[in-house]
């Protein structure tokens, strides 16, 4: 039986290692975003600067928080079989929900999942003791406090990390203006000295303050002297940034640096529980029961000394630090979720990530009027004041940077603070939430914003949201039916579930990249966004639509063959997905044609007046394409839902028979899309105008049966919508390739 908890021992710190992998790709937005998003370095020298604060935060922490062992569970009414369920059910749960959050590219709280996990694990094995021990409560096993603070923490630091984000970078704005180096003469000396005061106040009392080194007496004499320390620190970095301001040193660049270190040294101290906190609980449990209840048995020792607080062997500071910092420099996935967060806050304008739902454009209405209504009360030479500190075209942006370093600057000191604030207010506040929802509000505060882009950010914004509490039911939920099928399946429960996790993650990192790969249209596109070259421009433009147009032909090829077949077969379900790929091209098709005149007006006059027109039609037939797959998939799922006769045999044939032939050249058109190539292409237009004549034929044959009354008139009537929206495919397919050609010329 002890075989089997050391191998389950074993397995922990396995997951561990996954988990603390696909933490830090998640949580790396937190320190990495600001910096990033204005290139205030280049991309491997933040990443050394984070990976310090990393490594060091990880090596200078206590590595447990005392949330694993006794923050949820009451481990004295818990036996030994019972605690380590409910460990291994949380680690399986949260490795395989932070994966799904990073692949999906939105950034989550570990906080919040670890201790959803914990409370639904609990909750399970509570409602089986008090169901078999009527003495036993659930008030007496679960510490609901802690997940009640969490709950709360979440509404509190979204509404005042957004607040004080749009306030604080509004004034900032006021201050320095959009070309910052004109007006910073003055106040940079005290904006440096206040911000890397800010930085290293939250580095002492959010960052270090549960550090293996800071003892008691030094945490007392740091709280008798905060505001002692504050001022001389004050004192010191101001006079210190006037005399780096005279040596021509860009402060707004060294508040960035400070700022990513200190996050990143507050992210590895703190938050280093969520990663290893369970697999120490775990090992200590075991460790316990060893040497103290081998004889009590798996189901007779309760696990009273988990309500000790622990003390973490170095070894494992160290070896999370190591892992920590090589999935930092290494992880896709990380450089994907602060990329989610970056183009949320990006200045300019470019490809949305995001659609538009109902919410969203209910509150850039709102907002609109609100704008209006406050545009007529304050005076308009304060308005023309105010504006002229906004000027964009003003804007002092590296190459390729989503903002500039002012607004850098200030998400990374505000984060600092809010969170500083927080912790010592005893608030359980989340970096994730608070760094995110920080440069959300400092950008809607830099209008980035405008009216054109307004609806897709706030839908995003919305999106990321509503992610961190399906986090919280989603940890519960799934932790909740673990533990239950540990707790009665026993060893075969175990493997299998194992086996589960390890083939989801595989699955996980495989369609990762089969997306990656979708996405290489992405990447010319921000290639073309950001050249000056016209020649450059026109070449990017053209892989471009070649990649986006042969993608909606092999669309239209899949799904009207499935649709035909699924007809014919009566095949509910094969029409219905076909129905949901038509509703999401549809989205796909929009967000197309917005970001590819974003790339046309990249071009000179000249360009445009000779390329635009083909431009402009190729995105109208693609558009049409999509909504006549989607017109032939609506009444033949119609007609196969309803449980109407299908077409007789003799339509079958002779449909079938063109079908196959339209299939054939929809596959050559698309090639030749594709490829660029259109040698040759004489032969698919003189095959098109054969099968637009056989369709006609078909169309006549079938309005003399129905003539004849020979039919059922709603057979037919499916049956001429087939070809009729079949003979649209066709000629916007040849439409399509015609104008790709001229395009490409």
């Amino acid at each position: 039986m002890e075989t089997i908890y050391l191998c389950i021992v074993v397995f922990l710190f396995v997951l561990a290692i996954f988990d603390l992998m696909v933490g830090v790709s998640n949580d790396a937005v937190n320190f990495l975003q600001s910096a990033v998003g204005a290139k205030a370095a280049p991309f491997k020298t933040i990443l050394i600067i984070a990976a310090a604060g990393v490594f060091i935060g990880a090596s200078l922490s206590n590595g447990m928080m005392d949330i694993a062992r006794h923050g949820i569970y009451q481990p004295e009414y818990f036996y030994f079989a019972e605690v380590m369920t409910i460990l291994l059910a949380v680690m399986l749960t949260d490795v395989v929900l932070l994966d799904l959050f990073n692949t999906l590219g939105l950034p989550t709280s570990t906080t919040v999942s670890m201790v959803f996990e914990l409370l639904g694990g609990t909750f399970a094995l509570a409602l089986v003791k008090t169901w078999t021990d009527s003495s036993l409560e659930l008030g007496q096993l679960i510490n609901t406090d802690k997940a009640l603070q969490v709950i709360m923490g979440i509404f509190v630091s979204v509404a005042i990390a957004f607040f004080f984000g749009m306030l604080v970078q509004w004034i900032t704005r006021l201050l320095f203006s959009f070309n910052y180096k004109q007006h910073e003469k003055w106040g940079i000396a005290l904006f440096g000295g206040i911000a890397a005061t800010s930085i290293i106040y939250f580095m002492l009392i959010k960052g270090l303050k549960d550090s293996s080194f800071m003892t008691p007496e030094y945490k007392a004499w740091i709280q008798q002297n905060t505001l002692t320390l504050v001022g001389a620190f004050l004192i010191f970095f101001t006079l210190l940034m006037q005399i780096l301001y005279w040596c021509r040193v860009n402060i707004f660049k060294v508040v960035v640096l400070m700022g990513t270190f200190a996050l990143a040294l507050a992210f590895a101290g703190n938050d280093l529980v969520n990663f290893i906190g369970v697999p120490l609980a775990g090992y200590s449990s075991y460790m316990d029961y060893m040497a103290n209840g081998t004889g009590a048995g798996v189901d007779g020792f309760l696990m009273t000394s988990l309500t000790q607080s622990a003390r973490t062997p170095w070894i494992f500071l160290f070896g999370a630090g190591v892992i920590m910092v090589y999935a930092l420099a290494t992880s896709k996935k990380a450089q994907h979720v602060i990329k989610t967060s970056v183009d949320l806050a990006r200045q300019d304008e470019g490809e949305e990530n995001f659609g538009s739902t109902p919410l969203a454009r209910a509150l850039v209405r709102v907002s609109l009027n609100l704008s209006n209504g406050l545009g007529k009360i304050v005076p308009q030479r304060t308005l023309r004041w105010i504006d002229s500190r906004f000027r964009k075209d003003e804007i002092i942006l590296a190459n390729g940077a989503a903002f500039d370093l002012v607004r850098a600057s200030v998400n990374l000191v505000l984060a600092g603070l809010l969170i500083a604030v927080g912790t010592s207010l005893k608030l359980p506040l989340s970096t994730t939430y608070v760094t995110f929802m920080v440069a959300m509000g400092s950008s809607l505060a830099d209008r980035a914003w405008g009216r054109d882009s307004a609806v897709f950010r706030i839908t995003g914004v919305l999106s990321v949201i509503s992610g961190w509490f399906i986090t919280a039911g989603a940890a519960f939920t799934i932790c909740f039916f673990v533990t239950l099928i540990v707790h009665y399946g026993g060893s075969t429960a175990i493997i299998i579930l194992i086996s589960l996790v390890v083939i989801m993650l595989v699955r996980s990192q495989v369609m990762y990249k089969q997306r990656k790969a979708k996405e290489k249209g992405d990447e010319t596109f921000q290639l073309l966004m950001k050249s000056d070259n016209n020649q450059e421009i026109l070449d990017l433009l053209r892989q471009l639509t070649a990649k986006q147009w042969s993608s909606v032909m092999d669309f239209v090829q899949e799904n009207y063959e499935r649709i035909i077949r699924s007809f014919f077969k009566e095949n509910l379900r094969g029409l219905r997905r076909s129905k949901g790929s038509v509703k999401f091209e549809k989205q796909l098709v929009k967000q197309m044609k917005r970001t590819g005149t974003l790339a046309l007006c990249r071009l000179n006059n000249r360009t445009i007046l000779e390329k635009g027109l083909y431009f402009s039609q190729g995105n109208d037939f693609t558009g049409e394409l999509v909504y006549s797959v989607g017109r032939l998939c609506e009444p033949c799922l119609e007609h196969v839902d309803n449980n109407f006769n299908p077409l007789d045999a003799t339509q079958q044939e002779e449909f079938r028979d063109v079908s196959e032939d339209i299939l054939y050249l929809l596959q050559s058109c698309r090639q030749r899309v594709e490829s660029g190539s259109y040698q040759g292409m004489e032969e698919e237009l003189k095959k098109a105008n054969s099968l637009n004549m056989q369709l006609s034929h078909l169309n006549r044959q079938e309005l003399q049966r129905i003539q004849s009354q020979s039919v059922s008139i709603k057979v037919s009537m499916v049956y001429l919508s087939m070809i009729q929206e079949t003979q649209n495919i066709l000629n916007y397919t040849i439409n399509l390739m015609k104008v790709s050609r001229k395009l490409q010329e």
